[in-house]
C-alpha cells in the first residue's frame, strides 16, 4: 500500500514537472508560432527606437573630430581626445558642473522634504472638500509651462516688482533675485519646489492611504497624541517610499532644469546659474561650437547613465524595488 502511494505521488510530480521541462526545451520556431503576434506588435517600437535613439548616436563622433559642416561628419578631421582635453582643462567646465550639482541636489533635497511635509499636513485634514481644493491648487502649477511661470516670476522678482517694492516701502534693502550671484541659485531651487511640490506629494499621499487606520485608533485608545502617532505610525509607514524616491532621484543629479534656467538666467549670473544643459545650448547651437557641446553632452550622458544604474541598485538594496 505504501509503495502504491509513493508511486502515484511520483507520477503526479512528474506530470506537473513535464510541462515545465517541455516549455524550457521549446525552440524559437515553436515560440514564434505561439507568440508571433506579440513580436509583430514590437515592430513599431523597434523602428522608433532605431530612428530616434540608436541612429542619432552616430552624432557622438563629433566629439572626436574637428567638425566642418560643409564636409560633414565623415569628411571632418579626426582629432582623437583633443576636444576632451580642451574641455576638461578649462576652469569654466568645473564651474558649470558645480552649478549643476548644487542646483539639482538642492531641488531634490528641498523638493522631497517639502513634498513629504505637505503630504503629512494634507493627510491630517479631515474635511474632504477642503483637502481636494488644496490638492488641486497646489498641483496645478506643475502643468504650467516654464515660459508662463518664468514670465510671471520675472515680473514679480524684478527690481521694480511687487516684492522689492514692498521691501523698499518697509525701508528694507532690495533683494536681487535674478541678478545676485548668491541669491539666483536659491531662486531657481525654491521656484522649482513651489511649482512641483504639490505633484510630488501625490505618491506620498497614496502611501499614507495604505496605512491601516486601526493603528491610529489603537494608538488613540492608548493615549498617544497626534505627534506620537505621526512619529510612530505615519512616518514609519511611508519610510520605504521616502527611501525609494530618494534613491530614484539620483538619476536627476545632473538634470538641473534646462527650461527654467534658460527663461530666468542672464549673463550677470552665469557664474552661479549656468548649468550643463544651458552651456551646451549656448555654445553648441548659438555659438556653433559643436565639438565642445558634444563633449559636454556626452559627459553628462555617461555620468547620468551611471547614476541611474546606481539609483536602481540602491532602490533594490534599501527599498526592495526592482524593474528587471
Amino acid at each position: 500500500m505504501i509503495e502504491d502511494t509513493s508511486i502515484s505521488a511520483q507520477r503526479q510530480l512528474e506530470s506537473k514537472i513535464s510541462p515545465i521541462v517541455s516549455r524550457q526545451k521549446q525552440t524559437f520556431r515553436e515560440i514564434w508560432k505561439q507568440h508571433w503576434m506579440l513580436y509583430v506588435m514590437l515592430i513599431p517600437a523597434l523602428v522608433l527606437l532605431i530612428l530616434f535613439q540608436l541612429y542619432p548616436l552616430w552624432g557622438i563622433s563629433i566629439a572626436f573630430v574637428k567638425y566642418n559642416p560643409f564636409r560633414g561628419l565623415a569628411g571632418s578631421e579626426f582629432v582623437g581626445l583633443k576636444n576632451f582635453i580642451d574641455v576638461f582643462t578649462q576652469p569654466q567646465t568645473f564651474e558649470i558642473v558645480r552649478n549643476t550639482l548644487y542646483i539639482a541636489i538642492g531641488k531634490i533635497i528641498v523638493g522631497q522634504f517639502i513634498a513629504v511635509i505637505f503630504a503629512l499636513l494634507v493627510h491630517e485634514v479631515r474635511f474632504r472638500p477642503y483637502q481636494r481644493v488644496v490638492q488641486t491648487l497646489t498641483t496645478l502649477p506643475h502643468f504650467l509651462s516654464w515660459i508662463i511661470v518664468g514670465a510671471v516670476l520675472v515680473t514679480i522678482l524684478s527690481g521694480a516688482g511687487p516684492i522689492n517694492s514692498f521691501l523698499q516701502a518697509l525701508g528694507l534693502p532690495e533683494i536681487g533675485f535674478l541678478r545676485d550671484k548668491g541669491t539666483f541659485p536659491w531662486t531657481l531651487i525654491l521656484s522649482d519646489v513651489w511649482k512641483g511640490f504639490g505633484f510630488g506629494a501625490i505618491i506620498y499621499l497614496a502611501a499614507l492611504t495604505q496605512i491601516n487606520p486601526e493603528l491610529y485608533e489603537a494608538a488613540a485608545v492608548d493615549g498617544a497624541g497626534r505627534w506620537a502617532r505621526l512619529r510612530n505610525i505615519t512616518l514609519p509607514g511611508i519610510a520605504g517610499i521616502i527611501v525609494l524616491m530618494a534613491c530614484l532621484s539620483l538619476g536627476n543629479v545632473l538634470n538641473a532644469g534646462f527650461e527654467q534656467v534658460l527663461v530666468l538666467y542672464n549673463p550677470v549670473v552665469y557664474a552661479t546659474g549656468d548649468i550643463i544643459d544651458t552651456y551646451v545650448y549656448r555654445v553648441g547651437l548659438v555659438g556653433s561650437n559643436y565639438e565642445i557641446a558634444t563633449v559636454v553632452g556626452l559627459f553628462r550622458g555617461v555620468v547620468g547613465f551611471i547614476l541611474i544604474l546606481l539609483s536602481y541598485w540602491l532602490a533594490d538594496r534599501y527599498a526592495n524595488y526592482r524593474i528587471f
